[in-house]
């Protein structure tokens, strides 16, 4: 054996022995995982919990197959929301009584978002990023044609000028904790002081901090919030979201889409809407009891589960991961984009790399899944109750060989697909 590969296979024993010493490691087996597969995508969709296909079966067999429209009520369908906002709540910082699961992101911030700026009627301005994911900017854009009136939408292109473009005119300032894109976070309370500061109100994207990172809307005085239920909350694809308000806010806030599930009650079938008390008016239309029930059940795993053990193991697999990448592939054209600062990071990973999206091909046909971001993003999400130590060291070995065989040049990798 040459000095190379033993210091190697050292290496990896280490990686080993941080997973058998891992407080998190028996989470892994709560998950279901394809022997052999490396997932780094779960900022995308996350893997899935065994309790929750096993709730989904008792849904479609017993509750909707057995027991029909008496499930409302028998296995309360119509608490779903409630239910599975207050487990949420309890990941993000929140009162048990001020988040509710339902509808998608985009919708909920088409929500919050009107009920934002109907609390600020005097002010025009919403600012946000530049790089913020595009659905929160498009329904930003949707909302300012419906109203027809003078908004306008600031951007900025850094993080260090979100404060500066806070001004007396801004009614809210729309950002997402970690980007999508990079990584990078934000620091929620030092941005929602600032935006309070001048008046402003403040709407907070979690899709990548919800299940991901330490967050404290209640701490950080956030006013609004909305997340994904798909990503790190792992309940299933195009899960229900979820929708946070602070409570002094609750029963001043209007929100637009008035749908029968915010009525005070709902069961009296009044023709004329009056909202319901608290979070609940937040509330549309009828729940999607099956992949409400998916995300419910999946959320269980979090039970005993401490956000900050996450937080250092996402921090110390993130750390693994860049340095072993580094090492092996110095002097290529592969550039960290993610920050090194462990504060301003989330948990993902990204790199650049001109040929990102063959790159990243190759790396799935080797059993090693992440994704790409147009247009040179190659993006890693680190997962911390199921992804191991060792992982992470093999994800970096098996990229390397791949970029210094070029391997990712053959045309099965460079076919777009669709969905990329």
């Amino acid at each position: 054996m040459t000095q190379q590969a033993g210091n190697v296979n050292a290496a990896r024993e280490r990686a080993l022995e941080m997973d058998r010493a891992d407080p998190l490691g028996p989470m892994r087996e709560a998950f279901h995982l394809r022997e052999g597969l490396i997932y780094l995508d779960g900022n995308s969709l996350g893997a899935m919990p065994k309790c929750a296909a096993s709730a989904v079966e008792a849904a479609l067999h017993r509750e909707w197959g057995e027991d029909l429209i008496e499930s409302w009520n028998k296995a309360d369908w119509i608490g779903l929301p409630q239910r599975a906002g207050a487990k949420i709540a309890a990941l993000v910082g929140a009162g048990s009584d001020d988040v509710v699961v339902t509808d998608s992101t985009s919708v909920n911030l088409f929500k919050v978002l009107a009920a934002a700026l109907s609390l600020r009627p005097d002010r025009r301005v919403i600012v946000s990023e530049r790089s913020n994911f595009p659905t929160d900017l498009y329904m930003v854009e949707g909302l300012m044609t419906l109203l027809g009136r003078d908004h306008s939408l600031k951007l900025v292109d850094r993080a260090e000028d979100i404060a500066p473009a806070m001004s007396e005119d801004v009614a809210v300032v729309m950002l997402t904790h970690v980007n999508y894109r990079d990584g990078r976070m934000l620091d929620m309370a030092d941005l929602t002081e600032r935006a309070h500061a001048v008046g402003a109100l403040t709407i907070w994207d979690l899709a990548h901090s919800a299940g991901a990172v330490p967050v404290a809307l209640s701490a950080t005085n956030a006013d609004f919030a909305v997340g994904c239920g798909y990503k790190f909350l792992n309940g299933g694809p195009g899960a229900p979201a979820f929708c946070y308000v602070a409570p002094h806010l609750q029963e001043d806030a209007v929100q637009p889409l008035s749908g029968w599930f915010g009525h005070r009650a709902p069961f009296d079938f009044t023709p004329s809407f009056k909202p319901a008390t608290g979070i609940a008016r937040f509330l549309t239309g009828t729940p999607p009891v099956l992949s409400m029930t998916a995300l419910d059940k999946a959320l269980s795993v979090w039970r005993d589960v401490d956000m900050a053990v996450v937080r250092e193991k996402s921090l110390a697999l993130s750390d693994l991961f860049v340095e072993r990448v580094e090492a092996l592939t110095a002097g290529g054209e592969l550039t960290l984009l993610t920050p090194r600062d462990h504060a301003s990071r989330g948990s993902q990973i990204s790199f650049r790399h001109p040929s990102a999206y063959p790159v990243m091909q190759a790396l799935i046909s080797r059993g090693v899944v992440g994704d790409f971001r147009a247009p040179d993003i190659l993006r890693f999400g680190l997962t911390p109750l199921y992804l191991r130590y060792v992982d992470v060291f093999d994800a970096a070995a098996i990229l390397a060989d791949i970029l210094s065989s070029g391997i990712w040049r053959e045309d099965q990798y460079n076919r777009r697909a669709r969905v990329t």
